[in-house]
């Protein structure tokens, strides 16, 4: 699959928002129960998501026009990312990812962490991430990772 990557607009929020909600019920709801996932869910509405844009550089993959996963970088952290569940595994992630690996980079960023969901964890790992820890809250845990970025050739 051959995805574009660019920054997201106030335009894909609903978007965006349609992507983490349905890779949160089906791909999430695997590790995490229903009380969690309804939970985090509120979090990522379109009004949610509209203010995410102002706070993180958020960046979209899209596919023919249509967004298929999403990532955002608040700083040194990387923060929601998300592939909708018909295109994981196919490489949106990862090129997702890499972008917002290079962006840090070019803020003069040298190790970015992540709050990896269960779910996802293999999936940083196979990137380079290391664990440093895990946090709950409430009855959901958070795997804390990071990496330390290499100079660009």
């Amino acid at each position: 699959m051959h995805c574009q990557i660019r920054k997201a607009t106030d335009q894909d929020a609903t978007a965006i928002s349609g992507v983490i909600v349905a890779a949160l019920r089906e791909s999430n709801s695997q590790d995490y129960s229903a009380a969690v996932i309804a939970q985090v869910t509120l979090s990522f509405s379109p009004s949610a998501i509209l203010r995410l844009l102002v706070q993180r550089q958020v960046y979209v993959a899209t596919l023919d026009k249509e967004v298929i996963a999403t990532a955002s970088l608040d700083q040194a952290t990387v923060r929601s990312v998300f592939v909708a569940p018909t295109h994981q595994g196919q490489g949106a992630g990862r090129a997702l990812m890499a972008a917002v690996e290079s962006a840090a980079h070019s803020h003069g960023i040298h190790r970015l962490r992540v709050p990896s969901s269960i779910t996802a964890e293999g999936f940083y790992q196979s990137l380079g991430y290391s664990t440093v820890r895990d946090e709950y809250h409430g009855e959901e845990r958070t795997i804390i990772m990071e990496k330390a970025l290499t100079p660009l050739a």
